[in-house]
């Protein structure tokens, strides 16, 4: 019944899928340890928040608009990525900076979590305070 692998298509479709989409294989996210982010929000809570519903937040996360980690399992964005029942300005074109110049999903999370005394405080703070364009520049600066 099983050709020669020993699993029928649907498990050859599932591998493929796997290695051409590998972020579908990690189900969205990042792998991060709690400790650098303090609040975080499960998917339906920022949909809650944004007035959408997860099947549209779990798409922003697709998209890249919003970073999710996958903390104990569960797929959680940080708190502070929502503002006013809004994803946070500035954020989606910030992450966008931040592909371009080589840095992943867990290192722009660390990137804008880990204070710079040249803003000061976090890049993700200075973005809370609408200082996005002083943000944008240090992360394009990171490219060269």
């Amino acid at each position: 019944m099983f050709p020669e692998g020993g699993t029928d298509r649907r498990g050859r479709l599932a591998r493929m899928s796997e290695e051409l989409f590998p972020e579908s294989a990690a189900e969205l996210g990042v792998e991060m340890a709690p400790g650098l982010v303090d609040a975080w929000l499960s998917l339906p809570d920022v949909g809650t928040a944004l007035g959408i519903d997860v099947t549209r937040v779990r798409q922003a996360v697709r998209d890249r608009q919003i970073l999710a980690a996958r903390i104990d399992g569960v797929l959680r964005v940080p708190a502070d990525f929502v503002q006013d029942g809004r994803i946070l300005k500035g954020l989606p074109g910030l992450l966008t900076v931040l592909r371009d110049a080589g840095y992943g999903d867990e290192d722009a999370l660390q990137w804008l979590f880990t204070p710079d005394d040249s803003l000061p405080g976090t890049p993700v703070a200075a973005l809370r305070e609408n200082r996005g364009r002083e943000v944008r520049r240090r992360a394009q600066s990171l490219a060269w």
